[in-house]
C-alpha cells in the first residue's frame, strides 16, 4: 500500500469513527420523528468539527515538544485504549442510565453541565421543548455532546500520524453524510428496538491503532 493510500485510508477510518456518534444519533431522532433542519445540521456539522479540528492542534503542537518516536508510541496507545473502550462503550452507558434519576429537576448552576450528560446518555433529549424540530439552538447542545469523544480520539491520532487538512474535509462530509443518512433509516425503519453498533467505532479505532504500530 503506497503512503498517500495509506495516508487516505487512516484518515477515513478516523473520520468514520468519529462521525459513527452522529449517525447513531440521528437514527434515533429518526424513530422518534424528531426532524433536524438543514441550518441545524450545518450548526452540528461545524460544532463537531471544529472540536475535531481543535483537538488536532493541541496534538500537533504536542509533537513540537515530545520527540517523534514518543508521540507515535503514545499515539498507538491512545488510539487502542480509546478503541478498546469504545467496545464496551454500551455497557458504560446502560450503566450510567441505570444508576441516574433522568427525570429529577436540576439546579439551574449546572443545568447545562448535567444536560449535556443526558443528551450523552440519550441524544433525543436535546429537543428540550418536544416540538418534534431540531432548533439551531438544541442542535448546539447535541453538537457539544457528540464533539466530546473528537476532543480525544483527535489528539489521539494526532500524536500518531495523520493528513490534518485531509482530515478535517473528510469529518465535513462524513458528519454531514451521517446526520442525512441516520435520519433517513430512523424514519425508514421507524421501531423502538435499539440496535446497539457502538462497538463499531472501537473496532475502527483498534485497526487505526494497528496500522500506527508498524511506525513506532
Amino acid at each position: 500500500m503506497s503512503n498517500t493510500v495509506s495516508t487516505f485510508v487512516q484518515s477515513l477510518l478516523l473520520v468514520l469513527a468519529i462521525s459513527l456518534d452522529a449517525f447513531f444519533a440521528s437514527i434515533a431522532y429518526g424513530n422518534n420523528k424528531i426532524k433536524i433542519p438543514t441550518q441545524s445540521i450545518l450548526i452540528i456539522n461545524t460544532i463537531c468539527t471544529g472540536f475535531l479540528t481543535f483537538s488536532l492542534l493541541l496534538g500537533s503542537i504536542a509533537k513540537i515538544i515530545i520527540p517523534k518516536p514518543v508521540t507515535s508510541l503514545l499515539g498507538f496507545i491512545f488510539l487502542l485504549f480509546l478503541g478498546i473502550y469504545y467496545l464496551f462503550q454500551s455497557l458504560v452507558k446502560n450503566y450510567l442510565l441505570s444508576n441516574s434519576v433522568m427525570d429529577k429537576r436540576i439546579n439551574i448552576k449546572l443545568a447545562d453541565l448535567r444536560f449535556i450528560i443526558d443528551i450523552y446518555l440519550d441524544e433525543t433529549k436535546a429537543d428540550i421543548d418536544q416540538s418534534k424540530n431540531l432548533s439551531p439552538h438544541e442542535s448546539i447542545f447535541l453538537a457539544v455532546a457528540l464533539s466530546l469523544d473528537s476532543l480525544t480520539v483527535g489528539f489521539s491520532s494526532s500524536l500518531a500520524s495523520v493528513h490534518y487538512l485531509q482530515v478535517i474535509f473528510l469529518s465535513l462530509i462524513s458528519n454531514q453524510l451521517a446526520i442525512w443518512f441516520g435520519l433517513l433509516l430512523g424514519n425508514k425503519f421507524a421501531k423502538r428496538a435499539k440496535i446497539d453498533l457502538a462497538w463499531l467505532s472501537g473496532l475502527l479505532l483498534i485497526v487505526l491503532a494497528s496500522m500506527q504500530l508498524s511506525k513506532v
